[in-house]
């Protein structure tokens, strides 16, 4: 267990460790830069508000991971809810790039994904995780997951202008 004193000591070495990579998930999750910052460093909190923590990075980590999961799916929550129950007074400006890279229609294909399925996704394809696994992440059946991802495989493949056995 990591004493007050030591706290500092496993915080700084995971971010040196693990930082860029952690940023990179919550990246692929939020798909804003500042977002993703902003969720990395809540997460960070609140694993580290904690009394009592492992020293392993490796724990360390999956707990950080596990909490930007969770803050994103319950963000994207509230936010659903919040738009559903205000009054829009004025349409949001449609940002248009004529030069949208590939990564630019990826990011705004998985913002078209509920917050489940982009979870799915991200997971699936980006952590390597197994069907099992992220049943077990998110706390659901297996077969929820399936409909999750194949479900987001449809609406990718329209999005992006492919076929879904290509995106298998």
């Amino acid at each position: 267990m990591v004493l007050m004193a030591d706290w500092e000591d496993a915080f700084t070495e995971l971010l040196a460790a693990r930082g860029a990579a952690l940023r990179s998930y919550a990246y692929l999750l939020t798909g804003e830069r500042a977002a993703a910052g902003d969720l990395v460093q809540d997460a960070l909190l609140r694993v580290f508000s904690r009394l009592r923590l492992g020293s392993d990075v490796l724990q360390l980590e999956g707990y950080v991971r596990r909490a930007i999961l969770n803050q994103y799916i319950d963000g994207r929550r509230r936010a659903k809810l919040w738009a559903a129950s205000r009054h829009l007074l004025v349409e949001p400006p449609v940002h248009e790039d004529a030069d949208a890279t590939v990564a630019d229609e990826v990011r705004q294909a998985l913002s078209t994904l509920s917050p489940k399925q982009r979870a799915c996704v991200v997971l699936r394809y980006y952590e390597d995780l197994t069907v099992p696994d992220i049943a077990e992440q998110l706390g659901c059946a297996e077969g929820t997951v399936k409909r999750h991802l194949a479900d987001a495989r449809v609406k990718l493949a329209a999005q992006l202008g492919t076929t879904e056995e290509s995106m298998r």
